[in-house]
């Protein structure tokens, strides 16, 4: 029996929309969006009611026409405590950190009837938590991880409308389930399949949430002094993420400490029996190919077996040949795309009127401190890690120490998701004493 006949959308970011269209044309099922009242949600509430639940996706490239359309939301609710009716199918579209503090404001009655939730971009632990929380409510519920979503979604003319544009898509995702085989992830891969995505269906959910280079290459690219003076400060000169000091931040003190996160990482998954990952073979085959002459397939293939400076100079040639993009064509001039003139994005005002944190490295804060709370759990040392994070609080607090009387979100205070990480390490021990077992 599906699980995809009365489907619930958590959040009202224009992934919402975009996964909304992909359900309806998949499953033809009854979707309904929810969210929290908010300054920012309130246009998109508007905008909603006005067109008669009528949305639409747009593509930038026409080879993902398959991800575009129109489709009709069938509910929508304001406010997460405002749910009523069975829904057989809740995805979680909002922030991970955001997870447990959304699920708690939706009645029990309503949690009890779930048979299947999808994190759609959860981070290394996410499943676990929900799993955990879920138990008071739901013990026979499915829970599927995505290891992200599947590509980049956002209103046209930049505010919440029922009209957005996917500028790209992955080429390839990570799934993996609770349940394990599931007929809901054959499902789920034939729909991704048909957008023209390629699925791997993981084993363990945890394994699947650990497929995402988020993890390995946020935290040394935006916790540094470098990146963050060019976030928190009103400089005049433009910075870039993926360019080379001194347009960027990328030079050999970052690129070890890359390296020597990806090993902590990959300790950590050691531990809990989870296969790692080949950091450069993750970094050219799943998200940016490279041509062969700037890297050999010997080296990628070989990475995990070289010596530390080996593995060091390869991941500098990795960034270095993607400054330009080597598959575009060159102009006149014989100049190719600027394909690392990323922006580092500034302190911002939000909807409620309090200066916030970007994304990058506001939510990176949030899954780096689940990681270290993961290897404080299993005993194992993480200094790179450790190092990202006290640079990052540092600045948080240094930041408001210097603007007190403003208004300030709460992403400038320290926090160490106490909550969630008990939730979290408990489903790890679990799993850990059932390993024993066997």
């Amino acid at each position: 029996m599906s699980s995809f006949k009365r489907v619930l959308i958590l959040g009202t970011g224009p992934t919402s929309i975009q996964l909304a269209l992909n359900f309806k044309k998949q499953f033809n099922c009854y979707v309904g969006i929810v969210g929290r009242k908010s300054a920012r949600s309130e246009n998109f509430f508007t905008a909603i009611k006005e067109s008669n639940g009528l949305v639409h996706v747009n593509v930038q490239n026409e080879k993902h026409k398959n991800m575009q359309g129109t489709c009709i939301i069938d509910q929508v609710y304001e406010g997460y405590e405002t749910i009523e009716g069975n829904w057989d199918t809740v995805i979680l579209s909002v922030t991970t950190d955001a997870y447990i503090e959304v699920l708690k404001q939706i009645e029990a009655n309503i949690l009890n009837q779930v048979k299947c939730m999808i994190l759609i971009s959860p981070t290394f632990g996410s499943n676990n938590l929900i799993n955990n929380y879920m138990t008071n409510f739901n013990t026979n519920l499915e829970i599927i991880s995505f290891s992200t979503y599947c590509g980049d979604t956002r209103f046209i003319q930049g505010k919440p409308s029922d009209n957005v544009l996917t500028t790209g898509v992955k080429k390839k995702i990570y799934l993996g389930s609770t349940h394990y085989p599931s007929d809901n992830v054959n499902k789920l891969s034939k729909m991704y399949e048909q957008l023209g995505i390629d699925i791997e269906t993981m084993v363990s959910p945890i394994e699947a949430e650990t497929r995402n280079i988020s993890l390995y290459v946020h935290p040394p690219l935006f916790m540094n002094n470098f990146s963050l003076n060019e976030i928190f400060e009103n400089n005049d000169n433009r910075k870039y993420v993926y360019k080379i000091y001194p347009e960027g931040p990328i030079n050999q003190y970052l690129i070890r400490n890359m390296l020597a996160q990806w090993k902590e990482i990959m300790n950590i998954l050691s531990h809990i029996n989870i296969e790692g990952i080949n950091l450069l073979k993750f970094m050219v085959d799943d998200n940016y190919p490279l041509k062969p002459e700037s890297l050999s397939r010997d080296d990628i293939d070989d990475f995990n077996h070289l010596d530390t400076i080996h593995q060091e100079y390869l991941l500098y040639i990795r960034y270095t040949s993607l400054l330009i993009d080597p598959f575009s064509q060159p102009d006149k001039e014989g100049k190719y795309f600027d394909f690392s003139a990323v922006p580092f994005r500034k302190l911002f005002i939000n909807k409620e009127g309090y200066l916030d944190i970007p994304r990058m490295p506001k939510e990176d804060y949030y899954r780096l401190k689940i990681i270290q709370g993961i290897a404080r759990y299993l005993n194992l040392n993480c200094p790179t890690i450790d190092k990202f994070i006290k640079i990052y609080e540092s600045k948080i607090e240094e930041f408001s120490q210097s603007h007190k009387g403003e208004l300030l979100s709460k992403a400038f205070i320290v926090q160490n998701f106490e909550e969630d990480l008990n939730m979290i390490c408990s489903e790890i021990g679990k799993s850990l004493e059932r390993n024993m077992l066997k």
